[in-house]
């Protein structure tokens, strides 16, 4: 048995505890507000301020956990080297978490260091340098913070007259004490993956059949498994994923996000070094492994005899309409539980914001079967549940 510190405590660090408590580990659920979902399936729970380095490493040394399992940006990452040093795996890696946790490191070392085909971009710490890479890179564009998650603070940017809001919103939208925003090209894709890629403390670097999602506001909504690709654009990607992986070392699953432009080819775009929110599609048995399985066996070093498409998945997102304080309730599940070949999972947290994801309807069906339609199903019922 191992001890686990999760850092980060919400759906997917949920997913994650259930897979850990499965093989008999035993898991300490951290984040900054009580009631979080993984820590209502987690051995012990801990409410503190991740990017308060003092507090971090009081938890550490009050826990000595064999790993330390990061699931969020708003950490205080450059504390995890000195853990790493002292025996603690962080998982991956001290360096993967302290490149991808910021944009603007995980962008340098793809686009400068490796060589991987990215948009065009330039940072700003200021209005005015916003507005001199705005005039660089021209309009439509993109505006992000450094650091955030699920779409907060990032702008798709269509003239001059919209750069302040977006200065505005991007700084709001930063998580951890960065104030910095990246502005890219936009790119003109046809379609964005996520590749899950699963890198083995002994053995080859794995993936799983590329995963195909929709955004909105830079947050997802929906993805679906398989998508069908170019293959060549497939092992393009692969090529991709498996180099910038490599080069922050460590062992568990990655989230790669790319465009995919026939035109153009292959844009490397975002990594998360851990489950992907897209990655919940996994759950509808598409795979013979799920991504919260798999990160689990890759990180304790069990074997993974290998990764299979089964059925075909969709996962359509729940959302919040209201923002309230108060633990929320649904309506409309047992609606959903008429349907066939459909699995509902309530996240469980206990509060709401407009646009909160609360939870995921999934629906799976033959390899073959139509996704189109699927993914309407999934749409449809995900749209019976009311968030009150």
């Amino acid at each position: 048995m191992k001890k686990i510190l999760l850092l980060g405590s919400g759906e997917l660090g949920k997913e994650f505890v259930i897979s850990a408590q499965r093989k008999g580990q035993y898991v300490i659920a951290c984040d900054s507000y009580a009631g979080a979902p993984a820590m209502k399936v987690a051995d012990e729970y801990v409410v503190i301020d991740m990017l308060n380095g003092d507090e971090l490493e009081r938890i550490v040394k009050k826990y000595n956990p064999d790993l330390i399992v990061p699931e969020i940006e708003a950490i205080r990452t450059e504390r995890l080297y000195d853990f790493e040093k002292e025996g603690i795996t962080v998982v991956p890696s001290a360096r993967a978490v302290n490149y991808t946790m910021n944009r603007k490191a995980i962008r340098d070392l793809a686009a400068k260091e490796l060589g991987l085909k990215t948009a065009k971009y330039f940072y700003a710490k200021s209005f005015e340098e916003l507005k001199e890479a705005a005039g660089k890179i021209g309009f439509p564009c993109v505006v992000k913070p450094l650091m955030s998650s699920s779409g907060k603070g990032q702008s798709l940017v269509k003239s001059a007259d919209e750069l302040q809001h977006a200065w505005d919103y991007g700084c709001s939208g930063s998580r951890g004490d960065i104030r910095e925003l990246i502005i890219e090209e936009f790119i003109q894709f046809d379609s964005e993956i996520t590749l899950l890629t699963v890198t083995q403390k002994e053995g080859p670097t794995l993936f799983c059949p590329p995963i195909g999602h929709i955004q909105k506001g830079g947050d997802y909504r929906e993805s679906f498994q398989p998508v069908q690709i170019d293959p060549a654009h497939l092992q393009e990607a692969q090529d991709m994923a498996a180099k910038v992986t490599e080069a922050l070392t460590g062992a568990g699953i990655w989230g790669v996000e790319f465009f995919l432009s026939h035109k153009n080819g292959v844009y490397f775009s975002e990594l998360s070094p851990r489950p992907h929110d897209t990655g919940m599609v996994t759950l509808a048995g598409t795979q013979n492994l799920n991504e919260f399985e798999l990160h689990l066996r890759a990180i304790l070093g069990l074997p993974i005899p290998g990764i299979k498409l089964e059925r075909a998945g969709v996962s359509a997102v729940i959302l919040s309409q209201i923002a309230s304080q108060e633990p929320p309730h649904y309506k409309g599940t047992e609606e959903v539980l008429k349907e066939e070949d459909t699995y509902l999972r309530i996240f469980g947290k206990p509060t709401t914001r407009v646009n909160r994801r609360m939870g995921v309807v999934l629906c799976y069906a033959p390899l073959g079967a139509d996704m189109d339609a699927l993914r309407n199903k999934a749409k449809r019922i995900a749209d019976k549940v009311t968030v009150y």
